[in-house]
């Protein structure tokens, strides 16, 4: 099996974000391994697991934020009045603004740094987090939520940029993994202790209470991520931004993994969306507290996420992302049952799909990326949360117009176009490998 998902090497640590001064006289060609003398640190290694649990805490805060009113949709609908796809907008303008937004923050990152910008960020995004549930009409509660998601765009980005910059690079997709394994504990936290809360206080008090502990998390991340010290400034001027950001998109393979984490969090935004309703209507008809505890399925994505290192390094990336297609395709269809159990299956393979395929395709970004890894990383995330934005809005729409048939027919189209994007990639790597010329002949002996 070819190694890359869409054309990357298979070895994670090939001359992935390493400094300068430790590349400076090995051939752009030649791949750069860990060695005793690489700083950068690795599982086990002084600060590792500080630097993880910052970033965990992170992820966390982040997800909890900016799906806060997923699971409450029905209730927000009932109290402004609004229909299902009004409502979705509270979601759609939180993860829109962080896509709007993602390029320009890593631009600021590269000047100001990894760390000052994502703890500058988290403030913003728990401040209005704590105006959010005095929100008076459904118009201001989506503009707070769209300054939210521009505040919370200077984490994604950032931390996978840092981590490119201090991990080594046979570590990162582990890394990596343990950052958006912290989105999955986010996401279903923040679900979950909205559910019950909204059941008993109303979605305000609910809101708020996901933002007292967003500030938690902020004030701990702050307080244990180590500080950088392999940061090299970069520039703010536009045209040399411009001319990264043209680079990234002249980039075949970048551009794939782009396409593929758009599609892959479409599928993910549009289910989560929706699924409220679904439970909440017969033959379901569950009550707020049980249908924010349906996202506890979101454990198994911080299982998926943590261990796509491992998955890739035996199926490669390309077979771990069709095992990922495949997977969230059966979710899609078990979620067809009226059976409560078949729906609970269904959403764990959703969810162990998605999160799997979006580590893996994360993590490619920063390995394939060889300058820019902070606009790389932006440009991936500025996909994802389009993705998620489009998934959101087009799985309420479908809803509306075929029940949750339609939501599911969404996601499968969206995951075909991931498993054609990736069949494309792959047989474009073939076709490059065949135009190599091979080495030629070592000169015969002289006699």
């Amino acid at each position: 099996m070819p190694s890359a998902s869409t054309g990357a090497p298979t070895t994670v640590g090939a001359a992935a974000s390493v400094p300068a001064t430790a590349t400076a006289s090995v051939p752009a060609s030649v791949p750069v391994t860990d060695s005793v003398t690489d700083s950068r640190m690795a599982p086990g290694g002084p600060g590792y697991r500080r630097m993880s649990f910052a970033l965990f805490l992170a992820g966390v805060a982040t997800f909890a934020l900016l799906y806060s009113t997923q699971a409450l949709l029905p209730l927000v609908s009932a109290d402004f009045g609004v229909s299902a796809s009004e409502a979705s907008w509270t979601v759609s303008a939180a993860t829109g603004g962080l896509a709007l937004f993602v390029l320009p923050m890593s631009a600021l990152s590269e000047r100001f740094g990894r760390r000052t910008l994502m703890t500058a960020s988290l403030a913003v995004a728990v401040t209005v987090g704590l105006l959010v549930p005095f929100a008076p009409s459904i118009g201001a509660l989506v503009a707070l939520r769209a300054v939210q998601g521009a505040a919370l765009a200077g984490l994604p980005a950032s931390a996978t940029a840092y981590l490119a910059e201090e991990v080594r690079p046979k570590a990162l997709i582990t890394a990596i993994g343990l950052f958006v394994a912290g989105n999955s504990v986010g996401g279903m936290s923040g679900r979950v202790i909205t559910g019950w809360v909204a059941q008993e206080w109303g979605w305000r008090v609910a809101v708020g209470t996901i933002g007292l502990i967003a500030v938690v998390c902020a004030v701990a991340f702050r307080l244990l991520l180590p500080a950088p010290r392999h940061f090299a400034r970069g520039s703010l001027r536009p045209r040399v931004l411009a001319r990264t950001v043209r680079d990234h998109l002249a980039n075949p393979l970048l551009c794939r993994l782009y396409a593929i984490g758009a599609l892959f969090m479409m599928v993910f935004g549009g289910v989560y969306t929706v699924i409220g309703y679904r439970l909440g209507e017969a033959p379901f008809s569950l009550p707020q507290g049980i249908v924010g505890s349906i996202f506890l399925v979101y454990l198994v994505g911080t299982v998926s996420a943590s261990t796509a290192g491992r998955l890739a390094g035996r199926l490669g990336r390309r077979g771990s992302l069709y095992l990922a297609g495949g997977t969230t395709t059966a979710g899609l269809l078990l979620t067809l049952g009226d059976s409560i159990a078949l729906v609970l299956l269904g959403l764990v393979l959703i969810t162990a799909g998605f999160f799997a395929g979006h580590a893996v395709a994360s993590s490619s970004v920063s390995h394939t990326a060889k300058k820019g890894r902070a606009q790389a990383s932006a440009l991936y995330q500025s996909a994802y949360y389009i993705g998620s934005s489009a998934g959101s809005t087009l799985g309420a729409v479908a809803f509306h117009a075929g029940g949750w048939a339609g939501t599911v027919a969404m996601g499968l189209f969206a995951v075909l176009g991931v498993v054609s994007i990736t069949l494309f990639g792959s047989h474009a790597a073939r076709t490059a490998s065949r135009r190599v010329p091979a080495p030629a002949p070592a000169p015969a002996p002289a006699h």
